[in-house]
């Protein structure tokens, strides 16, 4: 029988079929030295039984807006004023119409979070 480009004999297939069942049926490790095994989740480790990170197609345009902001300034540009946060934004290479809804905000304005920045263009608009 042609076996094609694998790397492996079919007797070296059994072999390795044959070390594997014990694992396969047992459910658990088999291996003698515990090292070997994966460490368990400690108590403290976040949970992420909720998925991963939705997509940004999913979100809402409130949610979709803190993304993007939080994306392209991160923690370091806050406490900021509109014009820092839109200079921030350009430095970034953030899409044009985020940087021009952070611009129209009241200059006199300054902000701490992505959240009072999105919160601050939903009641300008």
């Amino acid at each position: 029988m042609q076996r094609g480009s694998d790397r492996l004999s079919a007797r070296r297939d059994d072999e390795m079929k044959h070390e594997l069942q014990g694992l396969l049926r047992s459910g658990h490790p088999t291996r003698v030295e515990e090292w070997h095994d994966p460490e368990p989740a400690a108590d403290d480790d976040p949970d992420i039984a909720s998925g991963p990170v939705p997509s940004l197609g999913s979100l809402g345009p409130e949610d979709a807006m803190r993304f993007e902001l939080a994306r392209h300034l991160g923690r370091t540009a806050f406490p900021a004023t509109p014009r820092e946060l839109a200079q921030a934004l350009e430095r970034h290479h953030a899409p044009d119409r985020l940087i021009e809804l952070v611009s129209e905000l009241p200059a006199q304005g300054t902000y701490r979070t992505a959240h009072e920045v999105v919160s601050a263009v939903a009641r300008h608009r």
